[in-house]
């Protein structure tokens, strides 16, 4: 049994839609949260400067004695996941194969729309675990570069959100898919905008809660769950670029207030 908290990273505000997943699933944990908001987004990086990224992440929340690490990030999880699987002993877990399985799950004409960011769909990460899973399905991907900045804005509900949604849900719509994987950590918050346009007979996939429940058994198998209910949880967040606005936008995401929160240079974690 292991009281020490568990790591968290994104490239920004978005994980924590994940945090909160895993705050519903481990009530009894705590949690250490980076968001690198002075290098979001992440989906129009490089791969070789996703790792480096995601590297420089884990190392820092490393530095604060995390027993393992979630990266909510879909587009590291995509293009790092398994070269940091290699480089770190501490047991990592990403956000694409619990989607999948879910998206599979959920699936009932074979034909799943797939929604990311570039470098995310670039990857095909999510294409191939869904066809890993189930070869016969017919993939739909879409790259939604604008998504994240709309999100990061807090501008999700308003018509400028629905405007851009509507051009890249297109294809989806005419491929006539039924269940969608909400590809990105920041995509849930826009989720009520994209119901609206596909309908309600199309299932949206948010990996988050999947990857909670993952997580969940990850740390029963290696015996590191926290049991020791003396102890409160605590979340300490840190960023490392403007504090104030991930306070405004994120409490937000995690509907309640975000006071433990602190800015770090990243750059110094390699």
């Amino acid at each position: 049994m292991d009281d020490r908290p568990i790591g968290v990273f994104d490239s920004g505000i978005g994980g924590l839609t994940v945090l909160k997943e895993l705050a519903c699933v481990l009530p009894n944990e705590s949690f250490v949260y980076f968001g690198d908001t002075a290098r979001l987004p992440y989906g129009a990086r490089s791969k070789e400067t996703i790792i480096k990224y995601a590297h420089q992440c884990i190392n820092f929340l490393l530095s604060k004695d995390v027993k393992a690490i979630v990266v909510a990030c879909n587009t590291a999880s995509a293009a790092a996941l398994p070269v940091m699987k290699e480089s770190f002993k501490e047991p990592i877990i990403g956000v694409i194969e619990p989607g999948a399985a879910a998206a599979v799950e959920a699936n009932k004409n074979n034909k799943i729309g797939i929604l990311g960011t570039c470098a995310t769909i670039k990857s095909g990460a999510y294409e191939d675990e869904i066809k890993k899973l189930c070869p016969g399905k017919r993939i739909v991907s879409n790259p939604c570069p604008l998504f994240v900045p709309i999100v990061e804005e807090g501008w999700a509900e308003t018509e400028v959100a629905k405007i851009v949604a509507k051009e890249y849900l297109k294809p989806l719509i005419e491929e006539k898919v039924d269940t969608i994987v909400m590809g990105c950590t920041h995509y849930p918050l826009l989720k009520s905008v994209v119901a609206d346009i596909m309908g309600s007979d199309v299932c949206l996939i948010d990996p988050a809660h999947n990857t909670a429940i993952e997580f969940k058994k990850v740390l029963y198998k290696k015996q590191i769950q926290n049991e020791n209910k003396n102890i409160s949880p605590y979340y300490k967040y840190y960023v490392s670029d403007d504090p104030e606005r991930f306070v405004k936008v994120g409490s937000e995401f995690l509907e309640k207030d975000i006071d433990n929160i602190e800015k770090i240079d990243i750059e110094g974690y390699n």
